[in-house]
């Protein structure tokens, strides 16, 4: 009966679904030192799931009257959106009510064809339509419903899901989704978990980022399931992962203020820029460069 009930211990812990299996990833990996895809329950949860396509998380939530799931995560990936909705398939038979998008860029929200087909009620915020609309991408549903600058709240099969749009981050279209029951948001691409922000800092808004994050600190919630694996591990993000982000970026911020205002900004002050107490973080080396570029647009231009 020991032997049985290790067994079993050891079963629980395993991913629902898997594609290949090497070692856990990390945001910025080479796409092959990463898992092709993995389907996982929230621990501590019946009904909250986090299906991750190579480097790329999205959430979906089962219920008694239907799914609702994020970003199709399939950027690439053109039956990417095709193979989420399997995973959701081989945890339920309920049909996706909703697919809800996190922000306007390709890198999460491509490949969802197979949701529309299958009845999905597409919805983003308002900006983020605005934005599909005008570019029209072929493998980018538009959304059929938008959320306001004030919010809005799905109810479906006793789950509650607030998405609230606190300003200019990492997007213009960014959504906080926040399920209040389980005390789980997922935010995506703007707080990364465990590792230094990187490409994504092209289109950052620095300052406002900043308050952004102190309304996502100021929200009720215990765990954050991020846009890509959070390090090590793939876990989830805290409170604290948070306010690490907050520092990170103050401290980036006061760095390049001092060498743009001296006018070095481009090229003298992005060799110049360092960050001596992040140098041990996941991402550094590689990261550096795009953090110091953006805060440089900020401090040396005004950007």
């Amino acid at each position: 009966m020991k032997r049985i009930a290790a067994l079993l211990a050891l079963l629980l812990a395993v991913p629902l679904s898997r594609g290949q299996q090497p070692t856990a990833p990390q945001y910025g990996a080479a796409p092959s030192a990463l898992p092709t895809y993995a389907t996982t329950r929230v621990e501590g949860t019946d009904n909250v799931y986090i299906f991750r396509n190579v480097a790329h998380q999205a959430m979906f939530v089962v219920t008694p009257e239907g799914v609702i799931a994020t970003d199709p995560v399939a950027y690439g990936r053109p039956n990417g959106g095709q193979l989420f909705l399997d995973e959701i398939r081989k945890v339920t038979n309920q049909p996706v009510k909703y697919v809800i998008y996190s922000h306007h860029h390709f890198d999460h929200i491509a490949g969802g064809q197979a949701f529309k087909d299958a009845g999905a009620i597409f919805v983003a915020h308002r900006r983020a339509k605005e934005r599909l609309e005008l570019i029209k991408d072929p493998h980018t549903v538009l959304p059929d419903e938008v959320v306001p600058d004030t919010g809005r709240v799905i109810t479906l099969g006793g789950t509650r899901l607030e998405l609230t749009y606190h300003g200019l981050n990492h997007s213009d279209s960014t959504l906080v989704m926040r399920l209040p029951k389980e005390r789980i948001i997922f935010v995506v691409d703007t707080i990364p978990v465990g590792t230094l922000p990187g490409r994504g800092m092209i289109d950052f808004h620095p300052l406002e980022t900043e308050d952004f994050m102190r309304q996502v600190l100021a929200m009720e919630w215990d765990r954050l399931i991020p846009g890509h694996p959070g390090v090590p591990g793939g876990r989830l993000g805290t409170k604290k992962d948070v306010q690490d982000q907050l520092e990170l970026l103050q401290a980036a911020s006061a760095e390049m203020k001092k060498l743009g205002q001296e006018g070095k900004c481009w090229d003298q002050a992005e060799k110049e820029f360092r960050m001596p107490g992040y140098t041990n973080w996941p991402g550094y080396p590689t990261n550096l460069q795009f953090i110091a570029r953006r805060f440089c647009g900020l401090w040396g231009r005004g950007t």
